[in-house]
């Protein structure tokens, strides 16, 4: 599991979900071919699985830190970039958006008015303006994947959850919970507000 999506896990998690890595779900397709038919089939990778009674989650977690960010051309399919439009073909590409969601839904025992997409980003291009997010969410918001609009989570979203998770005083050998746990004992983060101080 990469960095960004152990923190995603994390957030997943407090959410009530059991939350699964990568898995690949098979989309099959008609060839271009003129000359006869052709059936093939690929396999669509979802960042992480969350699942829960009332809902399944298939999230893809793009991190970004250090480059660009996620640019809102590339989540919506507009560019001509056809590498950096695959990067979000489970949320820009309808055919299969909707074979990877029943596919998942059939799979995993939901209606796929259950199902969920959702995007987590950790940088978004631009983030000083904030055009892509803004794009993004936008985007997002008028799409109908499963039982509803596409989420979109950034980080400071992720990090909110994370941090109350790390606040708990119950222990949890969790890479991530325990680097929050040791930022705090080292004086760099704080995991509970003034207000809390004096409420336990």
């Amino acid at each position: 599991m990469e960095a960004f999506e152990s923190f995603v896990a994390v957030a997943l998690e407090a959410e009530g979900f059991v939350v699964s890595e990568a898995v690949k779900f098979p989309v099959t397709f008609q060839t271009a071919k003129a000359s006869y038919k052709e059936r093939q089939t690929h396999g669509f990778e979802v960042d992480l699985v969350a699942a829960r009674a009332d809902r399944l989650v298939l999230a893809t977690v793009k991190s970004f830190f250090g480059s660009r960010g996620v640019v809102a051309e590339h989540v919506m399919g507009t560019t001509t970039n056809l590498r950096a439009r695959k990067l979000y073909a489970l949320l820009n590409d309808k055919r299969i958006r909707r074979s990877v969601i029943a596919t998942a839904a059939r799979g995993y025992g939901y209606q796929p008015a259950q199902v969920e997409l959702r995007l987590y980003v950790g940088r978004f291009a631009a983030p000083k303006r904030g055009t892509h997010e803004a794009e993004i969410r936008k985007w997002c918001a008028k799409q109908r994947a499963g039982g509803g609009p596409i989420r979109v989570f950034g980080v400071g979203e992720v990090i909110d959850v994370v941090r109350d998770a790390a606040a708990q005083k119950q222990y949890r050998d969790n890479a991530v919970l325990v680097t929050m746990k040791v930022l705090e004992a080292a004086g760099l983060l704080r995991l509970k507000l003034p207000e809390d101080v004096g409420l336990e």
